[in-house]
């Protein structure tokens, strides 16, 4: 240890104030020893039977305490805002940044030297990581694991993608709804996230990538037994963190967050990966922008798994899990250095990885899709860039013009969408309105719209979509998302009409609206937003600080860190 540890300023004073703190968490059991200089560790548990996906991690805060006291350190748990990706209204997206100001005055206030994050729901991971970064404390990842795969009529189904797939089957008349309510319960048969390489395999996927986790952390199903040993691990890690002063900062570099978006390609990662990574990026300081995530476009899909592929994480696992990924992207000089929690470059995650099953994980030579990396567009329609996913998208449709049919808001497109009369053909481009980080607010997934009724009767299963809003992680088609600004800000999307062309050009990373200036600036004149839906609390602040979705969708006062000591007492 080179310098005094950040909790002696609690539990270290031989005054009043040291009485108070030590005394009160004596009340729990623990003996004197306990406050004796050791290093003390939070646990930041997401824990909650709201957050399905998070409901294991009441095991594995157990399973890091073991592996803290085994090393020295002093575990403590705290419980933090938790967030329900299926559960929550409007969006979980609307409070990812409440858990991120949840977590960052939590570290800060309470007296603890490192700090192991419990999460994996969409949301938590990147939030906890953006509150965490805030401090810069020593800190650590361990994700709560995807579930089992999904099993209907004997067949693996999974998370998200095959319930879009089986909503339009029943929209077309091919499935029951007998049959549609029978593969609910088939679906997600453990705790755990999305068994798909959704926002939550990939969140934790690329925190794997930045080194912000041990090796396999990603793929380890949530029952299996050794994401208990690994989180055990995990804690005995920690505290040699604190006393090597080990922190977010000194791993989250530019070249980290280059190495995300390059494994975010290879597993086919989701389109939110884009705003959850320059957010964490602001909170430390990095320069990453949209063009970076150019720098993933060439990269090849390497991972066969929903909804780009036809695997789950499971089987993603088994085949050898994330270090086999980093294994290719290094040998094809696609892995910078990077300082990892292990205090080694972030190569040795690579070191003796093998791959099990070549149809899971295809290597570099022979991938599911080349150059399959998400896909930067920009032009008038989107002057601060939009995003689309080619890997999950129809090659044909990645380049083409057509006409505009809008909707104006999300109660416009559930009211209309199943017209029979519908004026609309497969070249259509659908295009809908007020669903950006202030429109909702909060960015909701609803940026894979669904297909018209008549359409879907007609066989069509893909048309471009173009929108403001989001879309999960585990949803697939030619869905044009982030469209920035939004609508609701003024951006040029709000000023789209039906009947209007579009042209889309994923090779070219154009998304042009064939409409004159001069034309636009009259609707522009004519144009007002939607009142706010929100007059107080949190969704009043968020609406008013939010940033747009090109810069990570964070709030205005929270970008940047701030590391000052607390030296105020509280009595």
């Amino acid at each position: 240890m080179t310098k005094e540890r950040r909790s002696r300023g609690w539990y270290g004073k031989l005054d009043k104030d040291g009485f108070i703190h030590r005394s009160w968490m004596k009340n729990q059991g623990f003996p004197d020893h306990a406050f004796d200089g050791r290093a003390i560790i939070g646990i930041c548990n997401t824990w909650s039977e709201l957050t399905p996906c998070n409901a294991g991690l009441r095991d594995l805060a157990e399973a890091v305490k073991r592996g803290v006291w085994e090393a020295g350190g002093f575990p403590v748990e705290f419980p933090v805002t938790s967030l329900g990706e299926t559960q929550m209204k409007p969006t979980a997206m609307l409070f990812r940044n409440l858990l991120a100001m949840d977590v960052e005055e939590c570290i800060r206030a309470y007296g603890m030297d490192g700090v192991v994050l419990l999460g994996g729901c969409d949301k938590t991971t990147p939030g906890q990581l953006m509150g965490a970064a805030s401090v810069d404390l020593p800190a650590i990842v361990v994700s709560s694991g995807p579930m089992l795969n999904g099993k209907w009529k004997g067949d693996d189904i999974g998370s998200g993608t095959d319930v879009w797939k089986f909503s339009e089957a029943v929209r077309a008349g091919d499935m029951s709804l007998q049959d549609f309510m029978a593969a609910e319960s088939g679906m997600s048969r453990s705790v755990g996230v999305c068994m798909t390489m959704g926002t939550a395999s990939t969140m934790a996927s690329l925190t794997e990538a930045m080194g912000l986790s041990l090796p396999t952390n990603a793929a380890l199903p949530a029952v299996d037994a050794r994401r208990k040993a690994l989180a055990h691990l995990t804690g005995k890690r920690i505290v040699e963190m604190v006393d090597e002063d080990l922190k977010p900062s000194d791993i989250l570099t530019k070249e980290a967050f280059l190495n995300a978006i390059r494994a975010n390609a290879a597993v086919g990662g989701s389109t939110n990966a884009v705003v959850h990574l320059l957010a964490i990026a602001g909170r430390v300081g990095v320069e990453l922008t949209l063009d970076d995530f150019e720098k993933g476009s060439e990269i090849p899909l390497l991972a066969n798994c929903m909804p780009s592929g036809k695997y789950l994480m499971e089987d993603f696992c088994y085949a050898g899990g994330m270090p086999v990924v980093l294994r290719e992207l290094a040998e094809h000089g696609a892995l910078s250095p990077a300082t990892t929690v292990l205090g080694k470059d972030i190569s040795a995650y690579a070191e003796g990885a093998e791959c099990y099953n070549r149809d899971v994980i295809h290597a570099w030579d022979a991938p599911v899709k080349p150059a399959a990396g998400l896909r930067v567009l920009r032009g008038n329609l989107a002057p601060n860039g939009a995003i689309v996913k080619p890997s999950a998208a129809t090659d044909r449709l990645l380049e083409h013009e057509g006409e505009a049919f809008v909707f104006e808001t999300i109660e416009d497109l559930k009211a209309r969408i199943d017209d029979e009369d519908l004026p609309v053909t497969a070249d259509t481009i659908l295009v809908l309105k007020g669903c950006g980080p202030k429109g909702y607010p909060g960015m909701p997934e609803v940026g894979n719209m669904p297909i018209p009724r008549k359409l879907v009767r007609e066989g069509v299963r893909d048309m471009i979509r173009v929108s403001d809003a989001r879309m999960s992680g585990t949803a697939f088609g030619t869905v044009i998302l982030h469209v920035s600004p939004e609508a609701q800000a003024g951006g040029p999307l709000a000023l789209v009409r039906t009947g209007d062309r579009i042209r889309v050009s994923a090779s070219a990373g154009a998304l042009e609206l064939l409409v004159s200036e001069d034309e636009l600036e009259k609707r522009r004149a004519d144009w007002q937003p939607e009142p706010p839906r929100y007059e107080r609390g949190y969704a009043k602040l968020y609406v008013d600080h939010v940033l747009q979705a090109d810069r990570g969708a964070d709030l205005d006062f929270l970008v940047g860190k701030d590391t000052r000591p607390v030296t105020r007492e509280s009595h």
